[in-house]
């Protein structure tokens, strides 16, 4: 088994470990020369900010709400990125770093009737020591895995764990 484990709004989520009290408030994120949107929290979504939306379009929306808008922080991102990363390998000997804010995990050594659980307190560790919400997929292969954590995003009641095997995916033959 394969997870994936995806940041939430990695780069919003970054701005809120060092300024708690944006949380639940809309939060922005922009590109390198702050002209583009390129991570939204989920209040900012609501207000129907788009990723990759220029800020000129929405500058009145944002006033309007009043968004917090940040310039991107690399320096910041990779930091946290970075203590994610090393996290996930305190739980599986075998971490591929896919981008900033996502990595694939190999689980194919673990019992699956526990892998679920484990990948909720994978979730739950990270949260907890670093303060970035996380979306842990679990699946046969490396696609199933991302819709996985997809699912995770959009269903609070999988804990940000879900586990996908072919036999719940697919109807039995």
């Amino acid at each position: 088994m394969i997870g994936l484990c995806d940041c939430n709004n990695f780069f919003v989520s970054c701005e809120r470990v060092f300024s708690p009290a944006l949380n639940g408030k809309p939060v922005v994120a922009l590109s390198n020369n702050d002209g583009c949107i390129i991570s939204r929290s989920e209040e900012a979504k609501k207000l129907g900010i788009k990723m990759a939306q220029p800020l000129y379009q929405v500058k009145e929306l944002i006033k309007q709400h009043n968004v917090a808008v940040f310039s991107s922080n690399y320096f910041l991102y990779g930091d946290l990125s970075q203590r994610i990363m090393d996290t996930l390998k305190t739980f599986s000997p075998s971490v591929e770093i896919y981008s900033i804010d996502e990595a694939f995990i190999n689980f194919n050594r673990f019992d699956e009737a526990t892998l679920n659980e484990y990948g909720k307190s994978i979730v739950k560790t990270i949260k907890k020591n670093i303060g970035i919400p996380v979306s842990l997929g679990i699946a046969p292969t490396k696609t199933l895995a991302k819709v996985a954590s997809k699912l995770c995003k959009k269903y609070p009641k999988l804990e940000g764990s879900a586990l996908c095997t072919i036999q719940k995916i697919l109807p039995k033959c």
